[in-house]
């Protein structure tokens, strides 16, 4: 039989350095006898995988099937990002080849959905004429108005941002789906006007979704088998939502209407049933109270990992950011993770290399940083200036690209040295694992997540998906544990 790192080189690993990529995700196939067929990529962050599950749901009711072979398509979908340019220009290809499509099958309708449909829908509506429809992130209810639109010989646009929407009440279409983890959004937009970021612009302001809801929705999908839920929003932290300010009839607790804030969510999810694992992104440092952490400590089923951008390690830069806190203030909210939830607790992070003015002492404070936190996991990309944003408007990208490459370098070769080194430590350690599946490659192998989000792979022992097991570690990799069940 192979050996562990032998069957490793064959598996999907999960690497410890997030470098500059746009994951994409395609619409698998559905059959329930619609005629027409919806092809959908994904790209970006998981909040927009999550909105193409809203919108498969949406146009299911319209007589849409999905399709994961573009050849069948009736209507093409790209859910497009912004957040930073190499994504946009792996749409604007793939705009252009899926045009020869268009050619061939004239009926063929193309839309472009998300953030990019919001900040460009007038080049690619009218000056590059790519596209027939553009709708935003809060116009996927408007969908089939708009492809009627277009079957009517209009072109179509709807990026209009709302301060209400959250599509409560749309169950989602499990895109993708393991059957054992699922996304459950929690909140929109996003109110924290960081300089590089354009959300704030493409997917407007901050708005929480009512939490009954959001229980309902995980007991549902607890009872459908599903064993994982995370939790999204741009900043899950300031999640808040209350009757009486979400113009609705009122909860009393003490003859007070009762404010539900991240804190109060997290437990009610906790809720649901012990076996239901919570995970949740992302949260933001200034913002992540002690209130969630004694929460995550009280409860087993909330997993024990924190995603935490920290852009910089430089506190002058992280002001030109408007990230809100110093350098200092995030060191106190590490310190305040380990004291609370123990140093097993998994922290990832968000950086960003050669943003405006940046020196090389600036540069070295981000790597000091790093040695202190030691973070498991990180997405690591040096700064692109994005149209519209405060920084575009107010500084200027001075850093050349050959010292952003190559500060960038220093991270990523930081950042893996880290992984490995907290990979090394977890041998000899048994952690209790979710498992989600088969590994690619050999079907007598398992492959699942601990608490603290790190990738294990084990024999399967005659275990099956949406199983929770015991996992004694004997192994790793840079990016995964590898090991065997014990009881």
């Amino acid at each position: 039989m192979r050996n562990m790192k032998d069957l490793i080189q064959d598996l999907d690993v999960i690497d410890t350095a997030g470098v500059e990529q746009c994951e994409i995700k395609v619409s698998p196939d559905s059959n329930s006898g619609h005629t027409r067929k919806l092809y959908i990529e994904s790209y970006g962050c998981q909040m927009n995988f999550s909105d193409s599950e809203i919108v498969a749901s949406i146009l299911a009711k319209e007589g849409y099937d999905t399709t994961s072979d573009i050849d069948q398509a009736d209507l093409i979908f790209l859910n497009t990002c912004s957040i930073r340019e190499k994504a946009e220009q792996t749409v604007r290809h793939r705009l252009k080849h899926i045009n020869g499509f268009k050619k061939r099958k004239p009926t063929l309708l193309v839309g472009v959905l998300g953030c990019m449909a919001e900040r460009l829908k007038t080049t690619l509506l009218e000056e590059e004429k790519m596209v027939d429809l553009v709708a935003g992130p809060d116009a996927y209810r408007d969908l089939p108005k708009l492809i009627h639109q277009v079957d009517d010989g209009q072109k179509a646009v709807n990026t209009f941002l709302s301060r209400e929407e959250t599509y409560a009440d749309i169950s989602p279409v499990r895109l993708n789906s393991n059957g054992v983890t699922a996304f459950v959004s929690i909140m929109r937009g996003c109110d924290n006007m960081c300089s590089f970021c354009v959300v704030p612009f493409t997917r407007g302001r901050e708005r929480s979704r009512n939490p009954h809801s959001i229980v309902a929705e995980a007991q549902a999908l607890f009872d459908q088998g599903f064993r994982e839920v995370t939790l999204l929003g741009q900043n899950v932290d300031s999640y808040k939502w209350s009757e009486e300010e979400n113009n609705k009839a009122r909860i009393e607790k003490k003859g007070v209407s009762q404010t539900i804030n991240f804190a109060h969510l997290l437990e009610m999810v906790a809720k649901v049933h012990p076996d239901l694992r919570i995970r949740f992104s992302t949260s933001h440092p200034k913002d992540i109270t002690d209130d969630v952490l004694h929460t995550m400590a009280k409860y087993e089923n909330i997993c024990k990992n924190i995603h935490l951008p920290v852009q910089s390690g430089n506190s002058r830069i992280l002001e030109l950011m408007n990230r809100g806190y110093t350098r200092e203030w995030y060191l106190e909210r590490v310190n305040k993770i380990r004291e609370i939830l123990g140093e097993d607790c998994g922290i990832s992070s968000d950086m960003i290399i050669g943003f405006c003015s940046e020196t090389e002492e600036e540069h070295q404070d981000t790597l000091s940083l790093m040695d202190i936190v030691e973070y498991d996991f990180a997405y690591m990309f040096y700064y692109s200036e994005r149209p519209g944003t405060l920084a575009a408007k107010k500084l200027s990208d001075d850093i050349p690209l050959d010292v952003k490459k190559r500060r960038l370098n220093e991270i990523i070769r930081k950042q893996r040295l880290h992984a490995e080194k907290s990979n090394k430590a977890d041998v000899g350690k048994v952690f209790k694992i979710l498992i989600e599946g088969t590994s690619k490659k050999s079907d007598q192998h398992l492959q699942g997540r601990s608490s603290n989000n790190k990738v294990a792979v084990f024999e399967a022992q005659n275990k099956n998906k949406g199983e929770y097991v015991n996992v004694l570690i004997t192994e790793c990799t840079g990016g995964t544990l590898l090991g065997k069940i014990v009881a």
